[in-house]
């Protein structure tokens, strides 16, 4: 019996908002709005984070990495001729990689600033002189060829390995691989290419001379061809600068170890140079702060677009009070005829849940749908993840304001008293 009372109620809220179509329509897409910009903002926000995490996780969630900095001018220095030393050295690596136990491997890199030449084509990539387990420490791949072997730094060969980037902007039609490319003043062997970090489709071959994509050589050939001077010209005076070392990524035994060994590193260095001239970069802490960051913005988001939420729900309350004063004589002519105030008050409550869970399930599909609506038409790429969470929420809140707000208005049809409801007209 119970039931089919529950029944004839819901019928009849659905068959009442069916008599206003347009103000049903209008008040459902509130909601419809709210709901789909919580799901979208959330999506974009989820999207950003999880391409920034994963930058951070190429870098290796295990690696320490170790910069060499130059340290600011002390002004003192007024010669047309400066040699500034500064950096990482030879020493700090070879300390690194023997004196800790959490450390399982610790690659140098050293960076030349070499033109890369191919017939009348010129680029300026990052010329690193590295050790051939560069691979595995970085989880970098190869696209095609082979990478460094020890024969090639024992016998100081002219070999590289080109990336992505170099290689099809010198070679947008063959393959490099076996071709020869001038670094500086010497003829150099394409032995490989790497894959780039990106996605391939995303990389431009077009850079011209600016700085971009990266040339690997033998660590022994880069000092043996390019040394660890460099010298740069600026304004008529000379600027030289003496690095051994511009990086030193160390790779840990496990994940428990990186911070110990990042401490450590940040010591060892402390004691050994004179001045900041090195910073140490540890990926799985950015990696936290992502995490953390992530958590932060998504908050924001969601309490951004759930305002729009709340405006649909107001938007709810301000339609059911006003159909309560149009059908004053109804609800008075219903508690004549017996009907409790529960009946009233679940009659305008089924409307207002009726009117909400539409807007919610249609915002559901258009806030899902939209991010890849959006990402075929714009011309910049918009990467959005839409999470199971985001719909199930959303759509949970727009249910639960529909029952908020539409309590009072239900409340105040019950409390009629039905004498007067009859006489309104």
């Amino acid at each position: 019996m119970r039931g089919s009372t529950l029944f004839r109620t819901i019928r009849l809220g659905i068959s009442s908002l069916l008599l206003h179509k347009l103000r049903s329509a209008l008040t459902m897409l509130g909601v419809l709005f709210g709901v789909a910009s919580v799901i979208a903002m959330l999506a974009v926000g989820e999207g950003a984070s999880e391409e920034a995490q994963e930058q951070i996780r190429k870098l290796g969630s295990r690696n320490i990495i170790l910069r060499s900095v130059k340290p600011p001018d002390s002004g003192n220095d007024t010669s047309d001729v400066r040699v500034a030393e500064y950096g990482l050295t030879r020493e700090d690596h070879e300390r690194i990689a023997t004196s800790y136990p959490g450390v399982r491997r610790a690659v140098p890199l050293m960076q030349s600033p070499v033109e890369v030449r191919e017939s009348d084509l010129v680029c300026l990539p990052r010329v690193l002189s590295t050790e051939p387990n560069y691979l595995e420490v970085t989880r970098r791949m190869l696209l095609d060829g082979r990478f460094l072997t020890p024969l090639d730094n024992e016998s100081n060969a002219l070999v590289c390995i080109l990336g992505y980037e170099v290689a099809r902007y010198l070679f947008p039609f063959t393959s490099s691989l076996g071709r020869r490319v001038k670094l500086g003043e010497h003829y150099f062997d394409v032995v490989g290419v790497m894959m780039p970090r990106g996605p391939i489709g995303s990389v431009s071959a077009d850079f011209n001379t600016e700085s971009g994509g990266e040339v690997f050589l033998p660590l022994e050939t880069g000092r043996a061809y390019f040394g660890e001077r460099q010298t740069v010209i600026r304004g008529g005076s000379m600027d030289t600068q003496e690095v051994q070392l511009h990086e030193i990524v160390v790779e840990a035994t496990a994940d428990e170890h990186v911070m110990f060994v990042a401490d450590a590193c940040r010591e060892m260095l402390r004691r050994g140079h004179n001045q900041k001239d090195y910073e140490v970069i540890v990926p799985l802490e950015l990696l936290m702060r992502a995490e953390e960051t992530k958590r932060i913005f998504n908050q924001l988001l969601g309490s951004i677009a759930g305002i729009s939420l709340l405006v649909g729900g107001i938007g709810i309350m301000n339609v059911m009070l006003a159909t309560v004063t149009e059908r004053t004589r109804e609800i008075g002519v219903r508690r004549a005829l017996g009907a409790r105030k529960s009946h009233i008050v679940t009659q305008f409550l089924v409307e207002t849940i009726v009117l909400s869970s539409a807007g919610g399930i249609l915002g559901v599909i258009v806030g899902v749908t939209s991010p890849w609506v959006i990402a075929q038409v714009s011309e910049t790429p918009i990467h959005a993840i839409v999470t199971p969470f985001a719909p199930i929420l959303a759509f949970s809140i727009s249910v639960g304001i529909g029952v908020i707000f539409g309590l009072y208005p239900a409340w105040r049809a019950a409390s009629m008293d039905p004498v007067e409801a009859l006489r309104h007209e």
